[in-house]
């Protein structure tokens, strides 16, 4: 049994708690909001997951000092936007307590991966990334699942591994750390764009061409920002890529879908009502691009749907007319 602090009371937070509290571990969670604390700790609900239930070995605060309090480990689950600050806050009270990073995505302001934003933040503090093909609502329903922890420390590996494992979730371990978490942030650009090629009445097989090519840019530019190339292949990659793509659950494609119908930006945010990663991340990955000379045709035009009023039906027009190529 495992004393676990999850920062984040989101609806991956909250899930992630639900299976390690059925598994027998203590968890407590941070929220940034006393009525979400309130509903997890008095209703056993949270608003994120309707229909599941919270266990009496979960609780919720609003102090990090007290969530953070003999734990064995930190499971950190807030938007990208909004880490560096939360670490900073809550970084005096960490002691040696590894810290897993959950969130997917980059920073914003400085272009950077979010083991970055640690590194710099908490240099002597021990990280570790997990991620995978895992929407929240199913984790929380205990259906089967697999996900990548990755870490240069084994020891943190193994840890999560065996605390995580059971018959409706299998842990792979992995050294790459930008790699995997590469993968995670820029599936959210394609999921994105799966969304608007479906609010613009494309079918299958437009899908299975957008997801092909998308695959392929966030290889190259994985590739070249340090990651490993036969990472970008598994769960944090592809596997990743293809849930968010195709599921009804994915906010990203969500939101794509709402700018394929012509929804705007702004009414796109209100309607999804959560964090859009995918839209922070499109300038990051468009910027990222232009920095390191990546060719990334898809996010060059979804940049411009987004930030220079591109229809996206002419974006889908500059795609098909582009120069030949050899695949």
């Amino acid at each position: 049994m495992k004393k676990v602090a999850i920062i984040g009371s989101g609806s991956w937070g909250v899930a992630l708690a639900v299976h390690l509290a059925k598994l027998g571990n203590e968890i407590k969670i941070w929220s940034f909001m006393q009525e979400e604390a309130d509903l997890i700790n008095k209703e056993r609900k949270c608003k994120f997951l309707p229909g599941i239930e919270i266990s009496e070995n979960i609780m919720c605060t609003t102090s990090y000092k007290e969530a953070l309090e003999d734990t064995d480990f930190v499971l950190h689950v807030t938007p990208s936007k909004f880490t560096r600050n939360i670490l900073k806050e809550y970084k005096q009270y960490l002691k040696d307590q590894p810290v897993i990073i959950c969130s997917k995505g980059f920073e914003e302001e400085t272009l950077n991966t979010l083991d970055e934003v640690f590194k710099q933040e908490v240099p002597n503090t021990k990280i570790g990334v997990l991620t995978g093909p895992s929407h929240a609502e199913e984790v929380a329903l205990f259906m089967p699942t697999l996900l990548v922890v990755a870490s240069k420390y084994e020891e943190i590996s193994n840890t999560i591994q065996n605390t995580f494992m059971c018959d409706t979730m299998r842990v792979y371990t992995s050294t790459d750390v930008k790699g995997v978490e590469i993968g995670g942030a820029l599936k959210n650009i394609i999921a994105f764009c799966a969304g608007a090629a479906a609010g613009i009445g494309l079918k299958d097989n437009s899908f299975a061409a957008l997801v092909t090519r998308g695959m392929a840019e966030i290889v190259r530019l994985g590739v070249k920002l340090g990651g490993q190339y036969e990472t970008f292949y598994g769960l944090s990659g592809l596997g990743d890529l293809i849930v968010t793509c195709m599921s009804e659950h994915s906010r990203n494609r969500k939101a794509g879908k709402l700018i394929g119908q012509g929804v705007s930006l702004e009414e796109a945010k209100k309607q999804v009502e959560m964090t859009i990663e995918s839209i922070d991340n499109i300038d990051v990955a468009y910027k990222l691009s232009k920095i390191h000379d990546v060719e990334m045709p898809i996010v060059t035009t979804v940049y411009d749907v987004l930030y220079n009023n591109l229809k996206p039906e002419e974006a889908l027009k500059i795609l098909m007319t582009r120069t030949k190529k050899s695949e």
